[in-house]
């Protein structure tokens, strides 16, 4: 039962990831369709997962980490110009962290937030989730700014120059999900310290996702800065947004693969 329901919510991202790459300027009422089927198929999953707890294994975090990026990108596709056509970068890695979790499907660990810091837990995955996804759409952003500004270089165009948004508006994107990435990031590194401090006593400790996640903070920071204050725009920006997405990646779900996956 589990197996089927885990295919039915893959199979569900299929259809906007075919739409949006095949018919990139196609009707805008089929892409809100394909979208909540998207998001029914993942967050139903999602919901019968956690029926019974929180669930600590890798693959409920990958797909709870799909669900929620779903969930952000929505507002993001109706409010900013074009940001319906992050899609065509989105769904591709989305596709392929649903085929990653089929590996680890039956790795679900049962854990219930029942102890005095349950709010702060709580809090701390919301926001590590939401960051996550924001910094995730940002990164589509940036790709789609590097892939726009060397087609312009080079004079040579692909399906991805129509299927991406513009380079301004690319531009655009990044640094809009970057702002708020730094903000979520912030009250997030706010929330596990606090959890931190109500466990141990102590405010701080040194680990590989501290640590990553600090240095996330730190490269979007310095990219945000260097925008104002340089003008850092194009491939050169979009690398640094693509390496604040790796740091992250690292932080949350490549911390999770190795404690929960290669050291089990």
């Amino acid at each position: 039962m589990n197996s089927y329901l885990s295919l039915s919510a893959f199979t569900a991202l299929l259809p906007l990831m075919v739409y949006v790459l095949r018919f990139p300027n196609g009707r805008r009422f089929y892409f809100w369709c394909f979208l909540a089927v998207a998001i029914s198929g993942s967050g139903s999953w999602t919901i019968v997962m956690f029926a019974e707890g929180w669930q600590t294994g890798f693959a409920p975090a990958l797909w709870v980490t799909i669900t929620a990026t779903l969930l952000i990108y929505l507002p993001i596709a109706g409010i900013y110009h074009e940001g319906y056509k992050l899609a065509a970068g989105l769904l591709p890695y989305l596709l392929m962290l649903g085929g990653l979790s089929f590996i680890w499907e039956g790795q679900l660990q049962g854990k219930n937030l029942t102890n005095a810091s349950d709010f702060w837990v709580i809090s701390h995955i919301i926001f590590s989730l939401t960051t996550y996804a924001l910094l995730t759409l940002a990164a589509v952003a940036g790709f789609s700014a590097f892939v726009q500004e060397r087609s312009l270089k080079t004079k040579k165009y692909t399906f991805l120059n129509v299927a991406f948004p513009t380079l301004a508006s690319s531009e655009n994107l990044e640094s809009r999900l970057l702002e708020l990435s730094t903000f979520v990031l912030s009250i997030g590194l706010i929330t596990g310290t606090t959890i931190h401090f109500l466990q141990t006593g102590s405010f701080f400790q040194l680990t590989h996702k501290t640590l990553l996640s600090v240095g996330t903070f730190g490269i979007i920071l310095t990219l945000l800065v260097a925008r104002k204050v340089i003008g850092l725009r194009g491939i050169k920006a979009a690398r640094w947004a693509l390496l604040a997405f790796l740091t992250l990646t690292l932080a949350y779900p490549g911390v999770k693969f190795v404690t929960d996956v290669l050291l089990v």
